[in-house]
């Protein structure tokens, strides 16, 4: 190969937004700031080692400065894209931007999508209410225990979830249940994605488990991982990329257990593919923290993940490039519990990117993609300015 890069690894930090966006009063998030928030609430963050990849440069966060970044590129990437969910997020990364956000239930889902659904998966439902997936199995669980009705729950996200214990209604039923959901979902009722929250437990202690998995609607159009795959570029997806993206584009998939589990598998890919792009998803700091309010949590989970990337850093190739980013905020400090409309990170490290590179603030998240289509030599993304030049100035030929 004669690229800049040989192999890229892209590591979604899910939900780690770094300050509000300009239209954050608009979703109702004015204010918001997760990092920012998070910082000032344990009294200072110590993330030396994000720190060392330019964290601190991306604003006023406590505890967090920029004295031993020495070199990589950083910047803010601003979502371009209606909407502030992990679909649309990831998605824009990948070069599609959305005019229309996904619809929303605020009161629940009509009768035209839960009739259809009843009658398809042969019993009634419990729920259908927008509600804290940890808070609904509390109040509804007994009652799901009773009857084997699952329970059917939205968010302020465009999402159709259902939770059902794994002894009234087994994993492989529940995802069939998943994909009946699937199938009405359309427009104009297209929803993100259909998410099986599967638990176990007796009442007063129920607790979610791993086998949670989204149904995600297909994209509309190609992403850069449907042209990595066309041209037999792997593209790995670790976490929930393969079903943000149905599927499509991804060369191998991998669940994971936890983020230190997707910390895990993404370095053991990186010693086994020598080329190509590893996309990782860490979730649980939006779903275990970010959407329970728990500051100290998340605190203690970035702190985690901070002792970690030692590993990354030491499996680099000379050619590879490590990103890191987000898919939208979700400050643990605000009443909210849902997703907050915020700049994300960019941060990218290489061998080959000898000096330290300000990115600026990037209006749309698919100048990621439109750079990472360019480091692969595909064909552009309709959306996106790539900006490898400013990486690397002198290419190879």
């Amino acid at each position: 190969m004669n690229r800049t890069f040989d192999r890229v690894i892209l590591i979604i930090l899910d939900s780690l937004g770094v300050g509000q966006l300009p239209d954050a009063a608009e979703y109702g998030d004015t204010g918001s700031n997760t990092l920012g928030h998070i910082a000032e609430a344990v009294g200072g963050l110590s993330l030396p080692n994000l720190e060392s990849l330019g964290l601190g440069r991306l604003g006023n966060f406590k505890g967090l400065g920029s004295a031993n970044y020495r070199r990589g590129a950083f910047g803010r990437m601003a979502e371009c894209s209606k909407g502030k969910d992990t679909t649309t997020g990831h998605w824009e990364m990948m070069g599609i931007i959305l005019e229309r956000p996904f619809p929303v239930y605020p009161k629940g889902f009509p009768r035209e999508i839960i009739e259809p659904f009843k009658k398809a998966i042969g019993r009634d439902i419990l729920g259908n209410i927008p509600a804290s997936g940890t808070e609904i199995i509390k109040q509804l669980g007994e009652q799901h225990l009773k009857t084997g009705y699952p329970i059917v729950y939205t968010s302020a996200d465009s999402v159709f979830q259902i939770a059902a214990h794994e002894e009234v209604v087994p994993i492989d039923e529940l995802y069939r249940m998943c994909r009946i959901a699937r199938k009405i979902l359309t427009p104009p009722h297209n929803v993100s994605r259909v998410i099986a929250r599967p638990f176990v437990g007796q009442p007063g202690h129920f607790t979610r488990t791993e086998w949670r998995r989204d149904f995600s609607v297909e994209p509309p159009q190609e992403t850069l991982l449907d042209r990595l795959c066309r041209h037999h570029i792997p593209a790995v997806g670790i976490g929930k990329i393969e079903d943000i993206f149905a599927g499509r584009g991804i060369s191998r998939g991998i669940h994971t257990k936890s983020d230190m589990d997707g910390v895990d598998q993404t370095l053991k890919v990186m010693g086994e593919l020598e080329g190509g792009l590893i996309f990782t998803n860490l979730v649980d700091f939006d779903t275990l923290y970010g959407h329970r309010n728990d500051v100290r949590g998340y605190a203690r989970a970035l702190r985690e993940f901070d002792s970690r990337i030692p590993e990354f850093l030491h499996a680099l190739h000379d050619q590879d490039l490590l990103v890191l980013s987000a898919d939208h905020g979700n400050d643990p400090t605000t009443p909210s519990t849902d997703h907050s409309r915020e700049y994300v990170p960019l941060l990218l490290h290489s061998p080959e990117i000898p000096n330290v590179v300000n990115l600026g603030v990037r209006s749309t998240f698919a100048d990621l993609g439109q750079t990472l289509a360019e480091v692969f030599e595909v064909e552009r993304l309709p959306s996106g300015t790539s900006f490898l030049s400013d990486l690397v100035h002198v290419h190879r030929k």
